[in-house]
């Protein structure tokens, strides 16, 4: 594959990605002024990288460094507890799963690649209903969110500060 500007390989992570995935996660954290919500330690990401639910990668290249990650989980083995704070707000319908969380590098935010993420994570999950928070403070990921056509659903706080709760299913109004 030429490398060009656009050019992503978009897959399901290996077992192999957790290094890269680790990295690129503690890159964005909040104790590198990032704006995931808390620390990922490589224990973590093994963790949520159990191969129950998928977790999607995208690299330039073949054996480049990962440059986006976006998790999934089902909403019934949730133990995180912003995320429960977040099904108590709003579960979603009945298969419904955990969106996130997602990690763009800071070189290739802004080039379409959110979107190559969630084409993929959709299809590993068959058009089941995404859910999932983003800080009220982190406009970036908000508007990046709706432009993919998700929408807010519900609000909740957690350790004092404002989430809203987002999901891509077609909300009656």
């Amino acid at each position: 594959m030429r490398h060009s500007r656009h050019a992503y390989l978009v897959g399901t992570a290996q077992a192999a990605d957790i290094a890269p995935i680790t990295a690129l996660l503690q890159a964005n954290s909040p104790s590198q002024g990032g704006s995931l919500t808390g620390e990922f330690s490589r224990d973590k990401v093994t963790s949520m990288a159990d191969g129950a639910s998928p977790v999607i990668v995208a690299r330039r290249v073949a054996d480049g460094p990962v440059v986006g990650v976006l998790f999934s989980a089902a909403t019934a083995t949730a133990q995180a507890p912003v995320v429960l704070a977040m099904l108590a707000a709003y579960a979603g319908g009945k298969r419904a799963y955990v969106y996130g969380p997602v990690c763009i590098a800071d070189s290739e935010r802004g080039q379409g690649l959110l979107a190559l993420l969630y084409a993929a994570m959709r299809a590993q999950h068959g058009g089941a209903e995404a859910v999932l928070f983003i800080r009220r403070d982190n406009i970036g990921s908000l508007r990046a969110h709706e432009r993919l056509g998700m929408r807010e659903v519900a609000a909740f706080v957690f350790d004092g500060a404002d989430f809203a709760v987002y999901s891509d299913a077609i909300v009656a109004q």
